[in-house]
């Protein structure tokens, strides 16, 4: 919940190097749970609406962790190759996509759908969690028109301003714990 201190992780990255939340202790943080298989993540990646996002923070020094929490006994779970591909096909740009395979990670976040998005501030508090965006629809062409919630979360939150809208519901496809 906002304004409660994020839970703390060590996940594997796709490259096999371990990452920890802490270790971004200081800085703003966002993470993405994400799942390619899932429709309403497409839409955002196929319409270009995520990765101006993470380039465009990344940009300004904030920490951007797309998470894949997909159970490696579902059948939805992509290896770290296949994350690598697909992040690479859609030009994304997160600092690290991280395989959380026993969903640990998700469930201690209650990451409930794919995309859910939570921001972190520099003390390591959640000042943002909810959905990307308000157009709670999987078409490619809300995206470019939708009020995007994390976009003003990170620009209230970097300019010292308390965010306005802290929490919205997410939408998406559920977390396949």
């Amino acid at each position: 919940a906002p304004g409660t201190t994020a839970p703390e992780f060590t996940l594997t990255d796709t490259a096999g190097k371990p990452v920890k939340l802490s270790d971004y202790k200081g800085k703003f943080v966002v993470l993405e749970w994400t799942n390619p298989d899932c429709p309403f993540v497409q839409a955002q990646y196929n319409a270009d609406a995520m990765q101006p996002l993470q380039k465009e923070w990344g940009g300004k020094d904030v920490v951007w962790l797309a998470i894949n929490s997909t159970n490696k006994d579902h059948g939805e779970y992509k290896t770290p190759v296949q994350m690598n591909a697909w992040m690479k096909d859609k030009q994304a740009a997160p600092k690290a996509v991280l395989l959380d395979g026993t969903s640990a990670t998700g469930r201690a976040y209650a990451a409930k759908t794919t995309p859910h998005m939570f921001v972190i501030d520099p003390a390591g508090k959640v000042v943002y969690n909810g959905a990307i965006d308000d157009k709670r629809t999987a078409r490619e062409s809300d995206r470019k028109s939708a009020n995007n919630y994390v976009r003003a979360a990170l620009t209230e939150a970097t300019a010292g301003k308390p965010v306005t809208v802290p929490s919205t519901a997410p939408y998406g496809c559920s977390v396949k714990y």
